[in-house]
Parts: structure tokens; C-alpha cells; sequence
């Protein structure tokens, strides 16, 4: 028998659709978040947000805040011990406000009290005195002037990508320009962020907490805190959704500073208003297109200039820009590139990582160009689109070939070859734009069809050293070979567990697998982004799963595969343990007058098709189908895949049609999930889905990166279906009712 047998026949193996270990817990609402955590002599924590976007600290007072029975602690920017400031890729965001407040929402001052309203009443008695100043919040103007009213030291640019290839002065038969806009997307995991720190017998801190990077989290706290990074450690708890929200600090210094201040367990939970100003966005953009090309169709130029509002801080804003620019002309072979991508600081509310990495608000620009383009040229958007597709071999505007499937014509055919579903007049009042409000019945109502084609680099980009590491301990336990996984990755809800599961099953022949608890006592396995934990993390478990292997193979003579029974037979009472870090092949940092080089590890395609109801009296919209088509290189879990192109998809439903924080001078005017719309199961539509397995053969089992493509397409072709639908040049997503309606 083969390894490749062995795989075959292991139940919940590679390949397969084993149940999630945490699936019936979330399901019956047993599952422990990390809003759950709970330790003796608890205290609560709370923080005392600025309510001005842009202004001075005159004075400061905490003396009637210290007065409140039940209050431990009242600590400001004197009472941090190390540094601070903490920030991803740029350290500029104080642990707490010093003398200036760059948005609203920034901490100033931190409570800690024996009941959590006890610290909120106290929180409110801290007196701050404010001198308000004019808030910055035009991107492109902060991006051209960036010495106007400076955020920062270096001013408000926080970084350009130019990308020029071929001639810069080419010119075109047809040309086609427009400007266009996508709102402040927020991720809305339903989970708040929240954690527990408790203070340790060596003077650090044990912090439990629900994020997305534990060993980033750990030094950046280490920092603040002015201790040795050994000495804070971090365990993942149950994590309620991120999507991009946890990579960035919240709660995390906050809750330890106080621990360590009291010498008692600190534990913080954010209201729902409370996590809109205490974590990143999706950056609004504005983007400036113009595409050239031949009456038969063949794209001669773009040029584009994209504009990115990274708000207060930079989070990861030069990485975003750097995605939004690289794939900013789309899965589309061009010749003549002319980019520049901007990311710039404002007042407005920071943004950093989301679902889609800067690709999102690149695909709703370029998609919407294409559109634009087929029409100018009388020729069926989907033909356009096939005729300038890129295949493998082709060259991305950065210099990079595509060296690996890049299946897009095919994508693309797919999805338009889907039977249309039918209209019928006597539909469910549900099934009609405005839904169970019972708004209209059929009156004013077209239907649109509309198609969006992306792409996405799949992990760590940019010279980035992007690896993982994992543990794997083979050892019997009650008679039965047992593999044990332990690595710091993340599990966010993608289903990271039941994978290396999986994994471990496949690569030893084992049934029984246990996952250890994700912490910093074994080396990194950087961020749950990027679409890239099966990637890094699978491959390391992979990894570390054949090099356990290999010693078995040195005790059973050469021996393989074996049956469970002959694993205990040669096991005996033998531990073998064996820890791996694993990389993916180099990428390289972007030349910084051409942007060229090959900049990403692995590209990632999706399709989409809507169809689309629009009441146009009354400016209502209800997404009838979604049809999608994505390579996904192999289904390591196909059910797990199927998941992640639906959630994807919902996501990019949301930020087509309702999903926007609305900003006025850099303020947030709806922090709530009342006035902060997320897709509900009934705005969710049927979906058809195809998915492709044409294998990278530089990933491990051929995968390709599944979570963020279907977000990026889906919004482009809903805006698309709706723009057949009204016959309304719509420039900016989310659509509202008044741009259908004019009022």
C-alpha cells in the first residue's frame, strides 16, 4: 500500500469533510469565547475613550475617579512602564493618549474596579480637559499635501507604490475613465473583543485573549510593559470571528497593565459600540481609473492612482496599499501600467486588515472599468473579460509570472453558463426587494444580471519572513496510537483545528488526534491572514508529520505504511516528537521607483455572477442568486471550502448593499449593529458554486488559498447587476437607496 493509499482510506484525512471538534459546542452555545474567562478575585477593566476625533489634552484628573469605593486602580500614559506605543508595521499608537488625540475613540485612561459597572461610573468621572482641532479627512489631499495639518512626524503619507511597466504615454482607440469609491467596511465578528490577564509569581503576566496573532501580541505587550518577552504569555481563548479586527492590539496592554498594577486577575470585555472604536477597519477608498484599448476589445493601458484612508495610525495600511496597487489592474494581461497607490493618515477611525487586503477596493474599481468598457465597446462584458484574461505564464504589472494555474476564462464561462433562475409572478413577499417589510409587490422592480472577476496574492508578501511552526508527538495512550499538533496558530472560526487534524491523520495513519491549545510557549505561526494558515501552518504540520515519520520508518525497519496495530507494536512505549518550522519559497520587497518583483507567494482567483431584483421607486435591492467559480488548487476539506466561498461571499454581499460605518468629521455616526447593517440569512440568496482543484505545485497537497477571493469578486458584480437593472452609472458601493432613487 501507498502513502497516497493511506490517505485514501483514513477517515477524516485529507480530502475528506470530518466533523469540526468545536462545531456541536458553537452550535448549542456551550463553546467558551474569551468573553467567558472568569478567574477568582477578578477584577474588571475599563477604558475612557476620547470623544473628539481630532484634538489637545489641556488637563487631565483622576482624583474622583480614584474616589469610587471598588476602584483599584485608575493608570494613565505616566503609568505605562515600557514603551509607549505599539503598532504593527509602524510603532505610532500610544498605549494611552499622551497630549494629542488623533481619533475618535483613542484611550486616555484605563479603570480597573470590582464590578464592571463599578469601573464604567468611575471611568466617567476622570475629568479631561480637550482643545478641539480641525480634523483631517480628505485622503487625497493628505496624500498630495502631507505636510497639511501633519498627524504625524513624517507627515500624513504613510506610503506610496508606484508600479510602471511598459510605455507610460501609450495611447488606445477607446478609452474609458472614472473615479470611483467603497466605503468603511467594518468585520463585524460577533464575538467583542475581550480577554483575561492574570498576574504571574515572576512578575509577568498570563494573558488569555481572542486574536489572531500571538507572538506579535506578545511582543508588542512585552514592550509596553517594559518586561522580557519571556515573561508575558499569551494563550489563545475562544475567539468569536476577526476577519482581520484581531491582528492589531485592543484590550491586550490595557488589561495587563492593570493586572500587574493590582496584582489581580483583569479581566475586559468591549461593548458592541465600544469594539467599533476599538479596532481597524477596512480602509475607504477613492480611485482614479482610466483604461485604454483597442475597438477589438484588447487592453492597450491603465492608469490608475488609488487613494486608501488608513485614519489615525498605519496598522498594516503600507502592506494594504501595497496589494491594492500590485493587483490593481485586476486577473487582466496588460501591457502598458501606469499605478500609484496611496495610503495616508486622517483623523478618521484607524483601518488596517480586513477580508481582501486592499484587493476588495482594487476589484470594485477595475470591475467596474471593465463594465464600462464592454459597453463603450457594444461587446459582452464576460467576453471582454475572457479575451484579456491572464493564464499561467502570463505577467502581472509588477514583473511577476504567473507560475502556477490561473484558470479566469474558465471561471468565467462557468459562472455565465449557469441556468438564470426563473421569475415568477406570484413570488414569496420575502423573495422581493424590501423583504419581510412587506415594501413592495413587484411594482417598479427589474431585474440585472452582473459578473466580477478577481485576484488575491495568498500569504506574507514583500520579502516578508513568513513562516510556522509546529509540534507533532506520536506516542500510545490506552492501546491506541495518539498524534498530538501544537502550533500558535490562530483558530478564528476557519476551522484551522479540524485541518491539522486532518493533516496529522493523513501524513501518520492515525485516527486519534489531538490539537493543543494555541500559545506562545512554541515558536510563532505569524497571523491567521492572508489566507494563508493552511498554507504555513499545513505545511508545517505536514512538515513536522513526516519528519515524525521518518524516525518510525528507522524503528519498524523500513516499514510503511502501518496499521494501527503495528503502530502500537513498534511504538511501544516510545514518545517521538518532532518540531518543525517551515517556510514558503522567497518573495522579494518591490523595486521602489517601478514597483517590480515578484512580490507574492501564490495568486488566488474567483468568479462571481449575480442576479439581482432593484425596486426603483423605491430604491430597494434583494440579491435573487449568486453563482461563483474558484480555483482553489485542492480541497483539503471540501465542506470547509464550500463554507468559506458562502461566508465570503455574504461578506461582499454586505459591503455591495448595506454595510458601511458612516463618518462625519472624522466621527463615527453608527456604532451599533442597529444602524450598522450585516447581511442577515434573509439577504443571503441560493448560491451555485464550482470548484476548481488545479494543484500549485509549490504549495503543500497543491492547495491555494480559499478564504478571501470570493469577497473580493462578489461586490462588483452585485454593483454591476444593479447598475443593468436601474441603468445608473454607480460609481461607489455600498449602493444606498437615494443613489437609485435621486433622492
Amino acid at each position: 500500500m501507498t502513502t497516497s493509499e493511506v490517505r485514501s482510506t483514513v477517515t477524516g484525512g485529507i480530502g475528506q469533510s470530518p466533523l469540526r471538534p468545536d462545531g456541536n459546542l458553537k452550535v448549542k452555545g456551550e463553546f467558551a469565547y474569551s468573553s467567558d474567562l472568569w478567574a477568582a478575585d477578578m477584577l474588571w477593566g475599563a477604558t475612557l475613550r476620547s470623544p473628539h476625533a481630532h484634538a489637545r489634552i489641556t488637563s487631565l484628573d483622576i482624583a474622583a475617579a480614584l474616589a469610587v469605593p471598588g476602584v483599584h486602580a485608575v493608570l494613565t500614559h505616566t503609568d505605562v512602564p515600557g514603551r509607549n506605543a505599539f503598532g504593527l508595521e509602524h510603532v505610532d499608537q500610544p498605549v494611552l493618549a499622551v497630549d494629542r488625540i488623533r481619533y475618535q475613540g483613542e484611550a486616555i485612561a484605563i479603570v480597573a474596579a470590582d464590578h464592571p459597572e463599578t469601573a464604567r461610573r468611575a471611568m466617567e468621572r476622570i475629568a479631561v480637559g480637550y482643545e478641539v482641532l480641525e480634523p483631517v479627512t480628505d485622503s487625497e489631499l493628505a496624500a498630495h499635501e502631507p505636510q497639511h495639518n501633519p498627524l504625524h512626524a513624517n507627515g500624513n503619507l504613510v506610503r506610496h507604490v508606484p508600479i510602471r511597466r511598459g510605455d507610460p504615454d501609450a495611447t488606445a482607440e477607446v478609452v474609458v475613465s472614472g473615479v470611483y469609491h467603497v466605503g468603511m467596511q467594518d468585520q463585524a465578528f460577533l464575538g467583542p473583543e475581550s480577554g483575561l490577564a492574570v498576574p504571574a509569581e515572576d512578575g509577568g503576566v498570563e494573558l488569555y485573549v481572542a486574536t489572531q496573532w500571538l507572538h506579535v501580541d506578545q511582543g508588542q505587550v512585552a514592550q509596553a510593559l517594559g518586561l522580557p518577552t519571556d515573561q508575558v504569555r499569551i494563550t489563545l481563548a475562544g475567539v468569536g470571528g476577526a476577519f482581520g479586527a484581531r491582528e492589531d492590539l485592543s484590550m491586550q496592554v490595557h488589561a495587563c497593565l492593570l493586572a500587574l498594577h493590582t496584582g489581580r486577575p483583569v479581566k475586559m470585555v468591549y461593548s458592541r459600540e465600544e469594539s467599533f472604536f476599538g479596532h481597524v477597519h477596512r480602509h475607504p477608498a477613492r480611485m482614479h481609473y482610466e483604461h485604454g484599448a483597442t475597438r477589438d476589445g484588447k487592453l492597450v493601458y491603465v492608469k490608475a492612482r488609488l487613494y486608501l484612508d488608513g485614519g489615525a495610525y498605519a496598522s498594516t495600511t503600507a502592506a494594504v496599499v501595497a496589494n491594492a496597487t500590485t493587483l490593481g489592474v485586476g486577473p487582466y494581461e496588460v501591457p502598458n501600467v501606469v499605478l500609484d497607490g496611496y495610503g495616508v493618515y486622517t483623523n478618521n477611525p484607524p483601518c488596517g486588515a480586513m477580508r481582501g487586503f486592499g484587493a476588495v477596493q482594487a476589484c470594485f474599481g477595475y470591475e467596474s472599468q471593465m463594465d464600462k468598457l464592454a459597453a463603450a465597446l457594444e461587446m459582452d462584458p464576460v467576453e471582454l473579460r475572457i479575451r484579456n484574461a491572464v493564464a499561467e505564464g502570463s505577467v502581472m504589472p509588477t514583473g511577476q509570472v504567473i507560475d502556477s494555474a490561473a484558470p479566469v476564462a474558465e471561471l468565467l464561462r462557468l459562472v455565465k453558463a449557469k441556468p438564470l433562475p426563473t421569475v415568477d409572478s406570484a413570488r414569496d413577499i420575502l423573495e422581493l426587494p424590501g423583504g419581510a417589510a412587506n415594501t413592495t409587490h413587484g411594482e417598479g422592480v427589474r431585474r440585472g444580471i452582473g459578473y466580477g472577476v478577481g485576484v488575491k496574492n495568498v500569504c506574507f508578501s514583500e520579502g516578508f519572513d513568513d513562516y510556522s511552526t509546529a509540534r507533532v508527538r506520536l506516542s500510545v495512550i490506552g492501546g491506541e496510537p495518539v498524534a498530538l499538533v501544537h502550533t500558535a496558530a490562530a483558530e478564528v472560526g476557519q476551522g484551522l483545528v479540524t485541518l491539522l487534524g486532518q493533516i496529522a491523520r493523513t501524513e501518520l495513519g492515525v485516527q486519534q488526534v489531538a490539537i493543543a491549545p494555541a500559545d506562545t510557549s512554541i515558536g510563532s505561526a505569524g497571523s491567521t491572514s492572508a489566507s494563508r494558515q493552511s498554507y504555513v501552518t499545513g505545511g508545517a504540520t505536514k512538515a513536522a508529520c513526516e519528519a515524525v515519520r521518518a524516525k518510525l520508518l528507522a524503528l519498524s525497519g523500513d516499514r510503511w505504511p502501518l496499521s494501527p496495530e503495528e503502530l502500537v507494536t513498534v511504538l511501544g512505549d516510545a514518545v517521538i516528537e518532532e518540531t518543525v518550522e517551515w517556510r514558503h519559497r522567497p518573495t522579494e520587497t518591490l523595486d521602489p521607483l517601478s514597483g517590480q518583483g515578484n512580490a507574492h507567494v501564490q495568486y488566488a482567483f474567483a468568479a462571481h455572477r449575480a442576479v439581482v431584483d432593484v425596486d426603483l421607486e423605491l430604491g430597494l435591492v434583494k440579491v435573487v442568486e449568486l453563482a461563483c467559480a474558484q480555483d482553489v488548487g485542492k480541497a483539503l476539506n471540501p465542506q470547509a471550502v464550500l463554507g468559506q466561498i458562502q461566508g465570503g461571499s455574504a461578506q461582499g454581499l454586505g459591503l455591495a448593499v448595506m454595510e458601511e460605518i458612516q463618518i462625519r468629521d472624522g466621527l463615527i455616526r453608527n456604532p451599533s449593529f442597529t444602524d450598522y447593517l450585516i447581511p442577515t440569512i434573509l439577504d443571503m440568496p441560493p448560491m451555485v458554486i464550482d470548484v476548481l482543484e488545479l494543484a500549485d505545485p509549490n504549495a503543500p497537497y497543491g492547495l491555494r488559498g480559499v478564504g478571501e477571493p470570493p469577497t473580493i469578486s462578489v461586490t462588483p458584480a452585485i454593483a454591476a447587476a444593479i447598475r443593468a437593472a436601474s441603468g445608473l452609472d454607480l460609481d461607489r458601493v455600498p449602493v444606498r437607496p437615494e443613489h437609485l432613487t435621486g433622492t
